[in-house]
């Protein structure tokens, strides 16, 4: 049995590439260089140009900025977030990610299943600790969770990075959860 075909299940049409406005046609056009496909959440999110563009510009921020967190680091939470939350669209498109940016095809799969049974480092433990505790229990968050960051050589500058994709990741499982949100085929067979 194989994925549903659509990008997601509501009845909003995509708009023709024509009907697109310049930029953002420009946009596609270097995903579509750069990856090979334009990712179905930026299709899913161009019926509306100012969500696509507040969407893409707090990913891009987030996720390719300047981070003490690396880029392999702000996946792997992108992956341990989306486990807690059964969020296939991110666990199949950050996996993917995780697996090209390691070179371990297994640490994505591993992370997907549970990111307690692969083999960290004390600092990416205690940052995905963080992600999923804030995922699971954002009431229970203490100063001892952020001091146990700290100990891990985490400034707070990189806390707060840590919370930020942390908390993305949580509202963007929750939309693609909401409309049956499904990853472009190409992530399944991505650096493996």
């Amino acid at each position: 049995m194989s994925q549903p075909k659509y990008i997601h299940a509501l009845d909003i049409p995509e708009p023709a590439r024509e009907d697109l406005p310049e930029d953002t046609r420009a946009y596609f056009d270097k995903c579509q260089e750069k990856l090979g496909m334009v990712p179905n959440v930026l299709r899913a999110y161009s019926f509306d140009d100012a969500k696509l563009k507040a969407f893409s510009a707090m990913y891009n921020d987030l996720m390719l900025g300047d981070s003490g967190l690396s880029k392999l680091e702000r996946e792997m939470i992108a992956v341990a977030v989306s486990s807690r939350n059964h969020c296939f669209y991110c666990l199949t498109a950050h996996g993917a990610a995780v697996r090209s940016l390691s070179g371990d095809p297994a640490l994505g799969e591993l992370l997907v299943m549970n990111y307690r049974a692969a083999e960290l480092s004390d600092r990416q433990r205690a940052m995905l600790d963080f992600a999923v505790k804030l995922t699971d229990q954002p009431d229970a968050i203490t100063e001892e969770d952020r001091q146990a960051l700290r100990d891990a050589g985490f400034s707070d500058r990189d806390i707060w990075d840590i919370a930020a994709v942390a908390a993305f990741f949580n509202m963007t499982n929750r939309m693609a959860a909401a409309i049956d949100m499904m990853p472009n085929p190409e992530y399944h067979s991505q650096a493996r």
